[in-house]
């Protein structure tokens, strides 16, 4: 839909980092204090329009502060007293069925505004008779009234038409050249990241799988490493950090288990 998401929490970025990229979210804000949310939020407006999806207390002036305020309908009163909108079902999935639903709404406004303009441009002067000198056009009143009434019958049906809006269909969502080149860009710049936030290391001692378990249980063990790849065969241990670390941290965890680290790259 060409729209970007962040997920904020006040969880471990080690544990919101993973969940995040279950979750397929661009980005992922981890560590935040209860009353820190609206800060974040207030930062982000900077960007662009921000829509805010919270179900608790502290979400509350987050929401608030949104431009979109949404809230979960099992969540506490507080927050959805906030929210501009309420998720009665409670469930995500009816985050991307609302913005269809809006932007529907707003695409029959704008054809209702649209053709109502146009048919006021020809009756109003029609009807006045200021084409009677010209052409000799002139409006009989009855057939004015009929028409103002068909007016009001096609703005009608026409905004009836959003009870054949299928929410849930995604199959026609669309966004802007500017959105796609936008996320296209952060994806990239998520890819470099990843790219550099894993560390081959090459160790030497190395015997078996009982080794392997060894070396990797004790780099997993350290807060910055997500996950470590460990190969006695090749010798070596990919590393996936969560945050920039020093290569003497991973060689001095490593060697304290009687290996030697050759290289780190």
């Amino acid at each position: 839909m060409g729209i970007r998401v962040v997920m904020l929490t006040g969880d471990h970025e080690r544990t919101a980092r993973a969940i995040g990229r279950q979750a397929g979210v661009d980005e992922v804000i981890a560590g935040v204090l209860p009353d820190g949310k609206e800060s974040v939020i207030r930062s982000l407006k900077q960007q662009g329009r921000t829509a805010m999806v919270g179900d608790g207390m502290n979400d509350a002036p987050a929401l608030t502060r949104a431009d979109i305020g949404i809230a979960i309908g099992a969540g506490t009163d507080i927050a959805i007293d906030a929210a501009d909108v309420v998720l009665m079902k409670s469930s995500l999935r009816d985050v991307p069925a609302a913005i269809r639903l809006s932007r529907a709404t707003l695409r029959n406004i704008h054809e209702n505004l649209f053709w109502a303009f146009i048919y006021n441009v020809i009756g109003i002067p029609l009807a006045a008779g200021v084409w009677i000198p010209l052409f000799h056009w002139q409006l009989n009143p009855m057939f004015g009234a009929a028409a103002m009434s068909l007016s009001s019958f096609c703005v009608v049906t026409n905004a009836l038409r959003l009870n054949l809006v299928s929410v849930h269909d995604a199959s026609k969502d669309k966004r802007t050249k500017k959105t796609g080149k936008s996320r296209q860009n952060n994806e990239n710049r998520n890819r470099k990241e990843t790219l550099m936030m894993e560390k081959t290391m090459k160790i030497e001692g190395m015997m078996c799988g009982h080794c392997e378990a060894r070396v990797k249980k004790c780099l997993e063990a350290l807060t910055q490493v997500d996950e470590a790849v460990v190969s006695h065969e090749a010798g070596t241990a990919i590393v996936k950090l969560n945050t920039q670390t020093e290569d003497d941290i991973l060689r001095k965890t490593v060697e304290d288990q009687d290996y030697k680290v050759i290289e780190i790259r």
